[in-house]
């Protein structure tokens, strides 16, 4: 290959489904040796078109060249021994099969009568999890391992094969902060090597930390071509959803009214101890902190899915107990949980009847729920929080992200709660539909809900909260106030260098 021959190059990509034209004339390249980034929001065409490369869809029209050659993807199993691998998003896995088994699922070694060479399946698989530094060996059963885990499993795959082009979908949605320095390490080990990396992430400070190029598709059409270097985050936005965003963090004292919830000296196991704070109706309180800090159980604890081993917890200044997610319910606590696909939704399901999920048994009339009421619920909610779907009767799993995450919160404030817990509230979500999100959860405030919000990311838990409680291997190191926090000071408190607690 000569230098400046492309490793990847789609020319003219169209890609329709019945009444969708999903991709409509993409055409961009990938250098070896190279990470481009391609962005969009939700909706945008960047998995379909991952789909397209990986022989998973086949596209209408079109071309796709590897090194100059025009290729036919026919199967995953085709694109990969062509030299494209996709990382998927979503798990691919088969849980009851090895870490080695899945990582070389499809071309297992074989030795005579073709029977399994299960010496050298561990031994080239125990290669390649030594060199991610995962912690578990080849004969782990994928089941028994943490999401993070699984998704290094979903990465080694990309290591068994003399790639020309490696596709990464959202490759640290689970991942820690320790393993993204890990994956980061791979990428620049591949792009040394002259693998050519597509990298899909709505993770701003990531893009501008591994990639060279920036491609934008907006409603499945290409839109342009940016060298990171040279650009910023505003022109990127901009580009992707044709807007500027408010990008600005909060700093105006919020008009907070009594206090709706407050955990005096509250415990739990190892997982966290001896937290103390109140959330007030108008106010916003962002748990910021590591993996393993203790935030969602926390959370978990208010709704009742955990019982405390000490401490108390105050409704309206009353100590009550929380046994049960119906108990918080009661109470006026609603948890929107971090995961919205596993915990959150019923992807199967309609929208209507996600939204009206916890209440169906107060919207009967005789022995048969009321279609009637469930769809007044449904439309109020729908025009509340401007909610994207072609109809109630529309399947949740078709919505994009942000829609997804808007029927979950609408389908708890519904219940009118006095207290919303939302955590990690824009995961996986394109930048236009968080910042949707996040002007949402204000007007909540606003509205006299005490909101929390959970976050791993710096920026959003600035821009929304009053106040940031920081949080340090389940202790609280500090609570801030969003006049006096600073990114320098926070990031101290998650990393157990600063234990002045301020009110």
């Amino acid at each position: 290959m000569t230098e400046g021959t492309p490793a990847l190059r789609l020319s003219g990509i169209v890609k329709t489904f019945p009444g969708v034209r999903a991709l409509d004339d993409v055409s961009f390249d990938v250098m070896p040796g190279e990470v481009h980034a391609l962005l969009g929001e939700n909706g945008a065409g960047k998995s379909t078109l991952m789909k397209v490369l990986a022989g998973i869809h086949q596209p209408n029209e079109g071309d796709i060249f590897i090194e100059e050659q025009k290729v036919v993807m026919r199967s995953p199993l085709d694109a990969k021994a062509k030299g494209v691998v996709l990382i998927h998003q979503e798990l691919s896995l088969a849980e009851e099969l090895s870490a080695a088994e899945n990582i070389y699922l499809g071309e297992l070694p074989t030795k005579s009568f073709g029977r399994v060479d299960w010496a050298t399946l561990h031994e080239k698989s125990g290669a390649i999890l030594e060199r991610l530094k995962c912690s578990f060996g080849p004969r782990t059963i994928v089941g028994d391992l943490s999401i993070a885990n699984m998704q290094m499993v979903e990465i080694a795959r990309a290591l068994t094969v003399d790639a020309k082009a490696v596709i990464f979908d959202e490759p640290t949605a689970s991942l820690t902060d320790a393993e993204k320095v890990v994956l980061f390490d791979i990428i620049r080990d591949l792009k040394a090597r002259g693998v050519g990396i597509v990298y899909i992430s709505h993770r701003m400070d990531e893009i501008f930390t591994i990639s060279d190029r920036i491609s934008v598709l907006r409603d499945g059409s290409y839109r342009g071509t940016l060298m990171t270097a040279v650009t910023n985050e505003e022109e990127v936005t901009k580009l992707m959803i044709g807007r500027s965003l408010d990008l600005t963090r909060n700093v105006q004292p919020a008009e907070m009214g009594d206090v709706a919830i407050a955990v005096q000296g509250l415990s739990c196991g190892k997982m966290f101890q001896d937290i103390s704070f109140e959330v007030r109706t108008g106010e916003v309180l962002g748990f910021y902190g590591l993996v393993g800090a203790g935030r969602t159980e926390i959370a978990e604890t208010l709704f009742g899915l955990r019982t405390p081993s000490a401490g108390q917890i105050l409704i309206d200044g009353e100590v009550v107990k929380i046994n049960s997610p119906m108990d918080a319910i009661r109470m006026g606590i609603s948890l929107v949980p971090e995961s919205r696909k596993e915990q959150g939704l019923v992807l199967g399901m309609n929208c209507k009847d996600n939204m009206t999920l916890p209440q169906v048994g107060d919207l009967t009339a005789g022995p048969f729920v009321s279609d009637g009421a469930e769809i007044a619920i449904f439309d109020q909610y729908r025009d509340k929080l401007a909610i994207k779907t072609p109809g109630w009767r529309e399947k949740v799993g078709n919505l994009s992200g942000g829609n997804q995450q808007k029927i979950v919160i609408g389908k708890w404030l519904s219940m009118r709660p006095r207290v919303l817990i939302v955590d990690e509230p824009t995961r996986g979500i394109d930048v236009g539909s968080k910042s949707e999100i996040h002007a949402l959860i204000r007007d909540l405030a606003k509205q006299g809900y005490a909101v929390i919000v959970i976050s791993s990311e710096m920026p959003e838990v600035l821009q929304v909260s009053d106040r940031i409680v920081a949080m340090f291997h389940g202790r609280l190191m500090r609570i801030f106030s969003s006049q006096e926090v600073t990114e320098d000071s926070l990031v101290q408190a998650i990393s157990g260098l600063n234990t002045d607690r301020v009110a």
